[in-house]
């Protein structure tokens, strides 16, 4: 009778449990109830060196040569647990922060730690390879280099490139005697790479040169940068347009204007970035209102910051009059008053107001005082009692004109309601209230 192949695999399956159900019992209880302790070497864990700050501040280095950078150690515990643990969760840290001179000399701030908390509690250390810890100090040596940068790539056509920008300069270089006194130079490579046409930036990593130009590998030295940050400015040449920020309102429309900029355009050089979305420069804010019988206005002309003005001409020249202009003075006689105080009597002593109004030939010949509302805002008359001079603001409706002048006023006579006559309604100026004819 054959077997079925899915039985034998659950017999298996079910072994290995079992087994490893045994060994794990085995190795918690089986010394006498107690765990089966074993031990395992780990081989070339490596040591972390903390505190090298404060040896810099008191003038030592840590050399290579002659200093322990990795230790075999003999951990203890259960079968389980060494057999989980492995040498990437070991960490040898020693403390640099009391060391006090120079030479090889043993160190006993030796921390021995793990990266999972379940490690610090099950296993430990039995043994090490070497016994103690070695270091090798040194007077720690210094000097100041300039920092020099090479270029790779190149700029696109049609662009330029600005003066190069290293930061900082120069650094200062520290370490053991021999290999400072060997350095001449610190250099950094900026790749621009191929056909550049915005601004590079980087931060970039330090090698240092001898006075042969020969790159010096395989040093201890020590820098107070660990990059340097070196920038090109990539620039491009741009003819911009010179424009303004016209503001219209009624009576005074772009439509209604001639203008010209002397001169047009100049030409600008400058960062790619920020020249490669320009395409004018506007020279200043213009109230098309304020426009008068001055046709002539001066400005600086702006110029985009990190940016060249190639023209060299440093003002503008604004030519702008009205194709057609009429000014002329109207009778305004629609008063209307708002936010009156309920409990007072109102009266409007100012009839009529002349108005200054402004547009074209056409919409200020068609202007009639039905066309101008003077608006008078008693909102700050609440418990006013009397006769004052009260702003007013003029409006046209009706046609594209524009009012000048001002400003304007009006006089009213606030008063106290008697409590036995009602108040008399509003009626505009100049009307009978008892039949709505014109007063003559």
């Amino acid at each position: 009778m054959k077997s079925n192949p899915k039985q034998k695999a659950l017999y298996l399956t079910l072994c290995i449990l079992a087994a490893i159900v045994v060994w794990i019992f085995v190795d918690n209880y089986g010394n006498n109830g107690g765990p089966n302790i074993k031990t395992k070497w780990f081989r070339d864990v490596p040591v972390t060196y903390t505190g090298e700050t404060v040896l810099t501040e008191r003038g030592f280095m840590l050399l290579d040569e002659g200093t322990v950078t990795t230790v075999d150690l003999e951990m203890r515990g259960t079968m389980i647990d060494l057999a989980m643990l492995d040498k990437d969760y070991i960490r040898v840290t020693v403390d640099l922060s009391n060391v006090s001179r120079t030479g090889v000399q043993t160190v006993t701030s030796v921390i021995y730690g793990y990266t999972e908390e379940y490690f610090r509690q099950n296993v430990t250390v039995s043994d090490r390879t070497p016994s103690t810890i070695t270091i090798n100090v040194a007077e720690l040596y210094h000097k100041t280099v300039d920092v020099r940068c090479e270029l790779t790539g190149n700029v696109a056509e049609g662009y330029s490139a600005g003066e190069l920008q290293i930061n900082p300069t120069q650094i200062e270089v520290r370490g053991d005697q021999a290999d400072v006194d060997a350095v001449s130079y610190a250099k950094v490579t900026l790749d621009l790479g191929e056909d550049a046409t915005s601004t590079v930036t980087e931060d970039l990593p330090i090698q240092f040169y001898d006075a042969n130009d020969q790159l010096l590998e395989d040093t201890s030295l020590q820098t107070t940068e660990e990059t340097i940050r070196v920038t090109l400015p990539v620039y491009v040449t741009r003819e911009l347009m010179l424009t303004m920020d016209f503001r219209e309102s009624a009576g005074a429309r772009m439509s209604n204007v001639t203008w010209r900029i002397e001169p047009e355009t100049i030409l600008v050089s400058g960062p790619a970035e920020v020249l490669n979305n320009m395409d004018s420069i506007v020279l200043d804010e213009f109230d098309l209102a304020s426009l008068g019988s001055t046709t002539n206005y001066s400005y600086a002309i702006p110029i985009p910051e990190g940016c060249e003005n190639l023209s060299g001409v440093t003002r503008a020249t604004l030519r702008i009059s009205f194709n057609d202009l009429q000014r002329s003075t109207v009778t305004a006689s629609n008063f209307i008053l708002t936010n009156a105080p309920e409990d007072r009597s109102v009266d409007l002593l100012t009839e009529q107001l002349s108005v200054g109004i402004f547009g074209t030939s056409a919409d200020v010949a068609a202007i009639t005082e039905d066309n101008i509302l003077v608006t008078v805002d008693l909102s700050d008359f609440g418990s006013a009692v009397g006769t004052y001079t009260v702003p007013a603001e003029v409006t046209v409706v009706g046609r594209d004109v524009g009012v000048s002048g001002g400003p304007y006023r009006v006089r009213v006579t606030i008063s106290e309601q008697s409590t036995d006559q009602p108040a008399e309604p509003d009626t505009p100026a100049g009307e009978n209230p008892d039949t709505g004819d014109e007063t003559t």
